[in-house]
């Protein structure tokens, strides 16, 4: 039933505008030229709204009928046909059940009569037809239109959700990543220092907390990556001892810089883990800065055997980096020294952005649009209350036929419409209806 006022109340919109552009056309086709009388206009009017209503609930409950059908697949030029098809033989169904509600109900025309005089009302029976389908395309395309913004937005929900969940992934391996490879290192030094071994366990529990910390974070400032390297060489410096030599800064030359979380640390541990670390053959690492990159370098001393690499760190890190931002993680290796450079970046540029930027950008966005629709608004309205009366005086010191009144209510009803559309008011389906329906469809997990 709620469906069908919805529906009902569509038909009147439609009917009245229907009416209005028939109104126009009558009078320049010279239909007027013997006399206009608002009995006329009633009876026109009536007569319109009857087709109008009828034509509008049989096609709209066709189309219902084949959306539910064949869903997706509708807007197939197989079932686009079929569709038209449908439209015409319900609308031929539908003109003849309001000419016997117009002639026979209203103006108590015999039925016998009526059959018999049909075939010389054939014109009018077209007419009506044709009327039917335009307002039917038109009603199509509509709402074909409004599919495709759906798709869209539920395209860019899908897109943002799955870069979302690779983010997540590509942070969640950390855990388990870090966590391996201090084990190793731990088990090492069981075998080889369990003193140091025991100093190393307390510092790994300081270092894991960090971890746990920043996982959940795009980014973090280099000042907190630099110290937590830090903490994390000392750990490393429990095992190699002086066959390890770090040149780290205190702090960035840009507090406001950031990069991914444990990204630096990462490197440091891959350039332990795939290099020779003696005493007679020290890793030296370098940690500087160089235009707007954070720069780790280290001598190249590769390892002749060693464990097939699980992948994990240094791809890590590019994909979380072409994921947050445009600009790429540098690699450079040369036969001495393996050099790779870290975006420090003061502004993501990508599809995740900071919530709050993002929700800034939108709202001058929105600000600046709608401050146009209404000043679009402001001058449709000023040059109505300016055009009309100078056309009524017109009208009315030329002819008695009140032809002011068709420009009048056309004009008029596209002026309510943009008042409308600029300050976002529906009247039928309350304010804001658009916007609250969106917001709707994304926060559904299930559209």
């Amino acid at each position: 039933m709620k469906q069908f006022r919805k529906h009902l109340l569509w038909s009147f919109i439609v009917g009245v505008s229907i009416f209005l552009v028939l109104l126009v056309i009558y009078y320049f086709s010279g239909q007027f030229n013997n006399g206009f009388t608002y009995m006329r206009a009633w009876r026109m009017f009536y007569q319109n709204m009857l087709f109008t209503v009828i034509l509008y609930i049989v096609n709209m409950y066709w189309f219902l009928y084949a959306r539910s059908k064949y869903k997706e697949s509708l807007f197939t030029i197989k079932r686009f046909l079929l569709l038209i098809f449908g439209n015409v033989i319900v609308s031929i169904i539908g003109i003849f059940i309001a000419r016997i509600i117009l002639l026979v109900g209203i103006y108590k025309i015999p039925f016998k009569e009526y059959i018999e005089g049909e075939p010389d009302h054939l014109d009018d029976f077209l007419l009506s037809l044709l009327i039917s389908i335009v307002v039917t395309l038109i009603l199509h395309l509509i709402w074909y239109y409004k599919r495709k913004q759906e798709g869209k937005i539920q395209e860019q929900k899908i897109i943002a959700g799955t870069a979302s969940a690779k983010f997540d992934a590509l942070k969640n391996q950390l855990d388990p990543h870090f966590l391996f490879n201090s084990l190793n290192v731990l088990t090492s030094l069981i075998e080889e220092d369990p003193y140091q071994a025991q100093k190393f366990t307390t510092s790994l529990s300081k270092v894991y907390r960090y971890v746990l910390e920043q996982k959940n974070k795009d980014l973090v400032t280099v000042d907190e990556e630099l110290q937590f390297a830090k903490t994390y060489v000392r750990l490393l410096k429990m095992r190699f001892e002086d066959s390890i030599v770090f040149n780290i800064p205190e702090k960035s030359t840009n507090s406001e810089a950031k990069i991914v979380p444990l990204s630096l640390q990462l490197l440091l541990e891959n350039a332990v883990k795939h290099n020779v670390v003696t005493a007679t053959r020290p890793l030296h690492i370098k940690v500087y800065e160089k235009d707007g990159m954070l720069c780790v370098t280290n001598n190249l001393q590769e390892k002749q055997v060693v464990k097939k690499s699980s992948g994990v760190g240094l791809t890590n890190i590019q994909q979380r980096y072409s994921i947050l931002s445009n600009r790429e993680v540098i690699i450079n290796k040369t036969a001495s020294h393996f050099n790779i450079e870290l975006p420090m970046l003061t502004k993501q540029v990508s599809v995740i952005q900071t919530q709050q930027n993002y929700l800034d950008d939108k709202r001058y966005e929105r600000a600046k649009e709608k401050v146009e629709k209404i000043k679009g608004f402001y001058m449709n309205l000023l040059s109505y209350c300016i055009i009309i009366p100078f056309l009524a005086i017109l009208n009315y010191n030329t002819t008695s036929f009140p032809w002011a009144i068709f420009p009048a209510l056309g004009w008029g009803f596209g002026v309510l419409a943009h008042g409308f559309q600029a300050y976002d008011y529906n009247p039928f389906l309350g304010k804001n209806w658009e916007a609250k329906k969106m917001r709707e469809y994304m926060e559904d997990d299930t559209f």
